[in-house]
């Protein structure tokens, strides 16, 4: 089945890019280049959708993603004549197009003065600061980016993308505290997104592993990360991710046969026992080899799941077997 034009290629795989970006030249021509003033011509031409001007939005990123910048150029061009170019949607896109076409160095940089030019006029574009932000790390400026987001948070606060898209950066910098806190704010925005959940449990265990087993911060971030993976099952019972982080914590866990450290500050979440935690990583073993049974044999409702998780679940079951620990 082909990808929907109406939900955002930029997850898609490859092939599926390719897929939708093919269709693009069919749709050009099925509809005017060009919107007219009149309103008696209108009552002849195609009708007007928030469905036709979302397909060539995504028909830019798909075509973007597989070299056809002339499909893009097209898509482009229906957006400007219908909105002008003063509109900031409008005027991301026309920079992400400029961006994909960039071929050196030098000619990103003159794509960021244009963004930094717009953005003395309004301060308040958001979408080309989002594109400026992108353009900073996409150019290894981690930092400048950085300083970039928080600033765009500072002007809008509960802009859960861009908290997730500032703790990625602290994360790829190695600074997990900050990375932490910025998904805590995601969190705090979206309370019951299993997804994220599960992201703060990962964050959690490698800000532990980083610092360290033995140690009472070691401890305190190990349970944290079992608090957070238990909670994103207990929201998503077939989240795949959520049972591979439980698995990889508890078994660490077990591995290192930490006693708990008593915390005297109220509210903090000790290692659960050694009982509890054998029982949940059999749970998350349990629930592993069942995903990865049903959708490697593609079985009606276990589709969907990422190939490479399934393949990276199958082999954390696959090292409990060839060690002979059985959970």
């Amino acid at each position: 089945m082909a990808p929907s034009l109406f939900r955002s290629p930029v997850q898609l795989p490859p092939a599926d890019a390719l897929e939708l970006s093919k269709q693009a030249p069919a749709i050009l021509r099925s509809f005017p280049s060009t919107v007219s003033s009149s309103a008696i011509t209108d009552l002849f031409s195609a009708p007007e959708n928030p469905e036709l001007w979302l397909t060539y939005e995504n028909l830019i990123l798909s075509s973007l993603r597989t070299g056809d910048d002339k499909a893009a150029h097209g898509c482009l061009a229906r957006l400007l004549a219908r909105f002008g170019n003063e509109n900031e949607r409008v005027m991301a896109l026309g920079g992400l197009v400029k961006e994909a076409e960039a071929a050196n160095n030098g000619e990103l940089e003159r794509v960021l003065k244009e963004y930094d030019q717009i953005l003395s006029e309004n301060d308040t574009n958001i979408p080309i600061m989002k594109r400026r932000i992108a353009l900073l790390r996409s150019m290894g400026r981690l930092s400048d980016a950085a300083t970039a987001l928080v600033q765009l948070l500072d002007f809008s606060p509960t802009d859960a993308e861009a908290w997730s898209e500032l703790s990625d950066l602290y994360f790829s910098q190695g600074l997990y505290p900050q990375a932490i806190y910025a998904e805590e704010e995601v969190l705090v925005l979206a309370p019951n997104a299993w997804n994220v959940h599960a992201r703060l449990g990962e964050l959690q265990y490698m800000a532990a592993t980083a610092s360290g087993a033995g140690g009472g911060a070691y401890q305190k971030q190990m349970a944290e990360a079992v608090k957070r993976f238990s909670r994103s099952i207990e929201l998503c019972d077939d989240y795949l991710r959520g049972y591979y982080g439980l698995k990889l914590v508890t078994g660490r866990i077990l591995k290192d046969s930490a006693k708990p450290t008593k915390v005297t500050d109220e509210g903090d979440f000790l290692l659960p026992d050694t009982k509890t935690t054998e029982r949940l990583n059999q749970l998350a073993t349990a629930k592993l080899a069942e995903i990865v049974r049903h959708s490697s044999a593609q079985d009606r409702g276990w589709r969907g799941y990422n190939p490479a998780e399934v393949a990276a679940a199958r082999e954390l079951l696959s090292e409990d077997s060839s060690s002979g620990v059985v959970r």
